[in-house]
């Protein structure tokens, strides 16, 4: 599987990645490459899918029948990679720090820029991606563990199988943050108002019932340090696709790499419900 940055040319003056279109042009020209977690705050990030046009109506069933993963942010007309509604000058082909192309559902190579790949029949699905209700807890005083230790968040496999439409199916994945109890219960309270980024946790607690063996190794990102008086919080993640694609197989597939989102210039807070 190749991994390419050959498109990116960094830019000579650095881009204030406090806002959104500053982080996508940050991105873009190539001096921002890792993940996304605390850029623009305030602001929407989402997970990436990509599929030919054969494949989006079924697709798009699968995010209304699993909405906890895959909550649906935007969805682009075939080979229009611009988004006008979610973004100003927002190019999807350049605006994620880094992608992964699938082909059968194996993954073939990890890019910076996907205009080589880019085809007029492509569809490209903006999903809610758990950065953005991170905000809000840490408005509330909450610590973010894969935030303040500068990595990106772990994410697992679990046993917990999607609601599957057409050839799409597979384990829901989750994204782990350690919270002490009470602060587990803020937290509860906080993103069960932000549905449009996959709202409340699924499971708190013992990891292997939802058939997770070991926290200290993901499946995507990175471990996190959790400290004797603090137990794991489990929302689903918008890389569930990923899993799924994994298990589907589709013909071609283009996704965010995990950690590495589009940041757009919806606020946060249009997501809220009361």
């Amino acid at each position: 599987m190749a991994r390419s940055n050959a498109l990116r040319q960094p830019s000579a003056a650095p881009q204030d990645v406090s806002n959104p279109l500053g982080a996508r042009l940050a991105i873009r020209e190539g001096s921002h490459t890792g993940p996304t977690a605390g850029m623009a705050p305030g602001c929407v990030q989402g997970n990436l899918v990509i599929l030919p046009k054969y494949d989006a109506a079924d697709f798009l069933r699968f995010a209304v029948a699993n909405p906890k993963p895959c909550p649906i942010i935007a969805v682009s007309e075939p080979g229009d990679p611009h988004l006008a509604a979610i973004g100003s000058d927002l190019d999807i082909r350049t605006d994620v720090p880094r992608y992964v192309v699938w082909k059968d559902g194996r993954k073939t190579e990890e890019p910076a820029d996907i205009t080589p790949h880019w085809r007029d029949d492509l569809v490209t699905f903006v999903i809610g991606c758990s950065y953005s209700f991170e905000q809000a807890l840490i408005e509330d005083g909450i610590e973010i563990r894969h935030i303040t230790e500068g990595c990106a968040v772990p994410m697992y496999r679990t046993s917990i199988p999607t609601t599957p439409a057409g050839p799409f199916h597979g384990p829901l994945v989750v994204s782990m943050r350690p919270m002490t109890p009470a602060n587990a219960i803020r937290a509860v309270q906080i993103t069960g108002r932000l549905p449009g980024v996959h709202g409340a946790p699924v499971h708190l607690g013992r990891p292997d019932l939802i058939g997770i063996a070991d926290l200290a190794k993901p499946d995507y990102g990175d471990a996190v340090s959790i400290r004797d008086d603090e137990i794991p919080v489990f929302w689903a993640c918008g890389v569930t696709p990923q899993s799924v694609i994994a298990t589907s197989r589709p013909r071609f597939c283009i996704t965010h790499y995990p950690g590495s989102m589009i940041v757009t210039d919806l606020s946060n807070a249009r997501l809220s419900v009361s």
